[in-house]
């Protein structure tokens, strides 16, 4: 044998060597590995090696911790025991998500832009958020200021108050109804450019009562106007 296959064995024979003594510092693989840390991720963050066994779980609102959640949000928004308190857990046991305060908040935002749309005449505004008996109440009181050719200018001040009165669910239909105390600036003008109903500089206060609907069994979870009151 020559040099020159010498050499090629020896080096052969060491590249052997140096694999298998890879092999077992490395392992094999089993097929049972942990995939790879995902720093992003929050269960990697919630067990990795720094939480020393301890695993923080974030509240989840399921099961009984979900109920008690749920329960605990509306009582605090209102008195247990009480009718509405009654039928506002009715209501969260048929739609989860459901979140009395905040649907409160949705409401005099609905509130604002649906007297807003009113006095400028924006039907496509109100078509989404009323029913169709309202809309068509609505736009009834729209066509007829519009033949005669009178103009609504609003400037809506704000909301005082904004309470819940009533609320049911019958079969997959919730209807909760709120009081709004209101303040606007209104005046109705005709063609002539005399006010002919309100006041153009003056701050009314209004009171209504106004019931929104909401089929839970729907995806969509808006709500929708569905009967205006006036109080004042």
């Amino acid at each position: 044998m020559g040099s020159f296959d010498f050499i090629t064995l020896f080096f052969l024979v060491a590249a052997v060597i140096i694999f298998l003594q890879l092999r077992s510092v490395l392992g094999k693989r089993t097929g049972n590995e942990r995939p790879p840390v995902d720093p992003y991720s929050p269960r990697e963050a919630a067990e990795g090696p720094e939480t020393s066994g301890k695993v923080v779980q974030l509240p989840r609102r399921d099961g009984a911790g979900e109920e008690i959640s749920r329960y605990a949000e509306i009582d605090a928004f209102t008195k247990a025991g009480t009718p509405l308190n009654d039928a506002l857990r009715r209501m969260a046991d048929a739609d989860p998500g459901f979140d009395p305060k905040e649907f409160v908040n949705g409401a005099k935002m609905a509130y604002e832009m649906i007297v807003m749309a009113f006095a400028d005449g924006d039907r496509k505004t109100l078509k989404g958020l009323l029913s169709r008996d309202v809309y068509d109440g609505f736009d009834a009181a729209i066509s007829e200021r519009e033949n005669k050719g009178e103009v609504v200018k609003s400037t809506f001040v704000g909301i005082e108050k904004a309470d819940m009165v009533h609320a049911e669910i019958k079969d997959s239909e919730a209807n909760i109804t709120l009081r709004i105390i209101s303040q606007l600036i209104s005046a109705t003008y005709d063609k002539a450019g005399a006010i002919v109903d309100g006041d153009g500089e003056a701050v009314s206060e209004v009171n209504d009562l106004w019931t929104f609907s909401r089929d839970i069994r729907s995806r969509d979870p808006n709500w929708k106007l569905i009967a205006t009151e006036s109080e004042n």
